[in-house]
């Protein structure tokens, strides 16, 4: 679409364009014109949350600096919803709450015209426009949901079905679903409940579909696929006395060999799983010990890496100490299967680590891409920060992984209870790991409680408690577990809640200020 096409016709200037929040008050008063058998005009929060959601996809033509039509649409991964939604559904109410910038479909959300300006054919003018955007965007196609207000004259003495049949064959006329079809939209399906309000239709609809035959249509490969299931293992980890990296590290390979054994996709640790390394030496203070330790993290990532290379499963090495710019931080790596390494500092370091250890937090927050989802990583206290998994939820995280390391069961809880009100209110799986026993030649780190556990979100297909599984509380062992990832998908657009759909963007939002 040329965003700014001008052309004259007579009295008229009409030019097409995107729409802007200054033009709410001349959308208002046509929607109060073309549906006031139907509530009239939409609030301006919801205006503006259609603009700040998908701004190239709301269009209008504008005659002398005033809005006279207009046409919004969101983008929709279409699986997610099927023939079978309804407008509220796919549309998030109209406050597009279920655009996917990577979806296949761009659906249509409204089009009208100023009744002033009928005959005009400034309808086509806007669908002609989508048809562009649809080709520019390489969507699959255009799907509406279409009203039929003329039914109601013949709904006593015909079904929708036959009433469709004959606008087609053009024995009938109704002045949307003729205008669609002489637009090239072909009728899929006859939708009920579509728009409840709309008496004239009866509620029914027609589900409409425009094929963009300049797709690029690519067939799903073999090899890196979208998967729709995970396989994780958590380890519970026995803390123990250690006297090098070759025996931690012989540890670590037992349970990344096993965990490959049972073909999971990723492994992963407690924070701090390498602290027994802490007592190979005596330290005068518990901030000596815990740079000592950092020195080994290096050489222990470069060792997991290889690992999971070697065994062919993602490992997140729980969390370990590092030094950068004389700083001390806290770190969490993904050692991806493919040999590749990321990181995620530990954001909020606990009063503890501050205090004894002098550490810093980090200033980042990352999604990960692996070869089976989207996951991010949060290191024990910083999963007691909502608004961090808020942020990975809005970037489509599906997995969240927490290894986590707690003395008391008081600590323990406060993870454990957290971690399931993310895993419920962003609609996710949340994984955490702990470790078990005792080290009491190191400072600080003597004592550990943990039950590692999956958590789900809360509703019909999932377990009753929302818990996936769960270990056996302070006993060394492996939690495997099976996400199904199709099962996110259906909560969130036909759960019996829907925290996604239903948050309210139009009254507020967290904003990322780091760098």
């Amino acid at each position: 679409m040329n965003e700014t096409t001008t052309q004259d016709e007579g009295e008229h200037k009409l030019t097409l364009r995107h729409l802007t929040l200054d033009d709410y008050d001349d959308m208002k008063e046509i929607m109060d014109r073309v549906y006031h058998e139907i509530g009239g005009a939409w609030p301006k929060k919801k205006f503006r949350a259609q603009l700040n959601v998908f701004p190239d996809g709301q269009i209008c033509i504008e005659d002398h600096g005033k809005v006279v039509a207009a046409a919004l649409s969101v983008i929709v991964d279409y699986d997610k919803f099927g023939d079978k939604h309804t407008y509220d559904q796919i549309t998030g109410n109209a406050y597009l709450t279920t655009h996917d910038p990577n979806g296949d479909v761009l659906y249509g959300v409204d089009v009208f015209v100023s009744p002033d300006y009928h005959g005009m054919r400034l309808g086509r003018r806007l669908y002609e426009a989508r048809k562009e955007l649809c080709q520019n965007l390489n969507l699959k196609a255009i799907v509406a949901g279409g009203r039929i207000p003329n039914y109601s004259q013949y709904a006593a003495e015909m079904s929708p079905q036959v009433y469709i049949d004959k606008v087609k064959k053009k024995e009938l006329y109704d002045p949307i679903l003729t205008f669609q079809l002489s637009n090239d939209f072909e009728v899929k399906r006859v939708m009920t409940d579509y728009l409840p309000e709309d008496r004239k239709s009866g509620g029914y609809a027609t589900l409409l579909q425009w094929h963009n035959l300049y797709y690029d249509a690519t067939k799903t490969p073999l090899i890196g696929g979208v998967r729709t299931s995970a396989r994780i293992g958590c380890v519970q980890w026995q803390m123990r006395t250690m006297e090098s990296v070759e025996e931690i590290m012989q540890q670590v390979e037992y349970f990344v060999d096993a965990l490959s054994d049972y073909q999971c996709d990723i492994a992963l640790f407690p924070e701090f799983f390498n602290a027994p390394l802490m007592g190979v030496t005596a330290h005068q203070t518990s901030n000596d010990a815990i740079k000592a330790l950092a020195e080994y993290t290096e050489e222990i990532r470069d060792a997991v890496s290889k690992l999971a290379v070697a065994y062919n499963i993602n490992i997140i090495p729980g969390s370990m100490p590092y030094i950068e710019d004389g700083e001390l931080y806290n770190v969490a790596y993904l050692c991806r299967r493919d040999g590749t390494i990321e990181s995620q500092d530990k954001i909020h370091p606990t009063p503890h680590e501050k205090r004894d250890w002098i550490m810093s937090g980090g200033d980042a927050i990352k999604v990960f891409e692996t070869d089976f989802g989207k996951i991010g990583i949060q290191i024990c206290y910083d999963i007691e920060f909502p608004e961090l998994s808020r942020i990975l939820s809005e970037k489509d995280v599906q997995m969240i992984f927490v290894p986590f390391w707690t003395d008391t069961k008081n600590g323990y809880q406060r993870v454990r209870y957290c971690a399931q009100a993310r895993a419920i209110e962003n609609e996710c799986y949340v994984a955490i790991a702990g470790s078990v026993g005792n080290l009491p030649q190191v400072d600080s780190v003597d004592i550990q409680y943990a039950q590692s556990a999956v958590f789900s979100p809360s509703d019909f297909s999932f377990p009753h408690d929302a818990i996936m599984a769960e270990t056996t509380p302070n006993t060394e062992m492996m939690l495997i577990v099976d996400l199904d990832l199709e099962k996110l998908k259906t909560l969130q657009n036909e759960g019996s809640v829907r925290n996604y759909l239903d948050r309210r963007r139009d009254l507020y939002k967290i904003v990322w200020l780091g760098d």
